[in-house]
């Protein structure tokens, strides 16, 4: 039986260009999404001020904001000049420096180094290699959440999932959240580390991290993690709160 690596690359390369498609998708794929986008520029703006402008509710602004902010297309900032609420710092959003780039070769690029981690795992204990990658995860994680701003909001477990859900999405693990009862649940439907996370589960752990790290900035409830893994040979990654 012959193999043709070429394929296997270009089907590889189609996965990732779908991920970055669903993510575009996700943030703009609404009309006033995009011409809220248009109108933030570097010049941060308060989410009355998009309201007023597009002539929406401020809570469907505010929305339509975080949604953008999730995906890493804008960023907050705290006007400490102007608050909401006694003592509290009104929110601005601003168009992010480095905008996301549509590509499909977003992972490819970078089998190198790919490559030189699954070396470095598999020197390791299994478990201290889980260890590292869900701290960096968390650290990621904690990083990614600050983004969208200050922390402790009086966010509730669902929505802090939909931001973590789109969150996860525009960095290529095309997510989508779940609701059932009481119960809820992130689903990915790709995964951007490939083959990496095939040869080497313990890359998994990053996704729990970064999970982790967004959640424990966005609220302030103490929720636990279940996974699973197609990594590991379960038939989706998930994990449920």
């Amino acid at each position: 039986m012959t193999i043709n690596k070429s394929n296997l690359i270009d089907n590889d390369r189609s996965v990732d260009f779908e991920a970055t498609v669903t993510a575009v998708v996700a943030a703009f794929g609404d009309q006033t999404r995009r011409d809220i986008f248009t109108f933030v520029t570097e010049e941060a703006v308060t989410a009355n001020q998009v309201a007023e402008k597009f002539q929406l509710h401020p809570n469907v602004a505010r929305h339509h904001l975080d949604k953008l902010v999730s995906g890493g297309y804008l960023d907050v900032v705290t006007d400490k000049s102007g608050t909401l609420g006694v003592g509290r710092p009104a929110k601005r959003y601003r168009r992010h420096g480095n905008l996301p780039q549509l590509s499909a070769q977003n992972t490819k690029r970078d089998e190198l180094l790919s490559m030189l981690l699954s070396a470095a795992l598999e020197a390791l204990e299994p478990q201290a290699a889980e260890e590292i990658a869900y701290r960096v995860g968390l650290s990621y994680g904690t990083k990614l959440a600050s983004q969208m701003g200050p922390s402790s909001e009086s966010r509730s477990i669902r929505n802090a999932l939909l931001s973590v859900a789109d969150a996860l999405t525009a960095h290529g693990f095309a997510t989508h959240a779940k609701e059932e009862g009481l119960a809820f649940s992130l689903q990915s439907e790709n995964c951007p580390f490939g083959d990496a996370a095939l040869s080497n589960p313990v890359i998994c752990a990053l996704d729990r991290g970064l999970v982790s790290g967004m959640l424990g900035h966005l609220i302030t409830t103490s929720v636990e993690l279940k996974t699973t893994s197609r990594a590991r040979g379960d038939s989706s990654c998930t994990l449920a709160v």
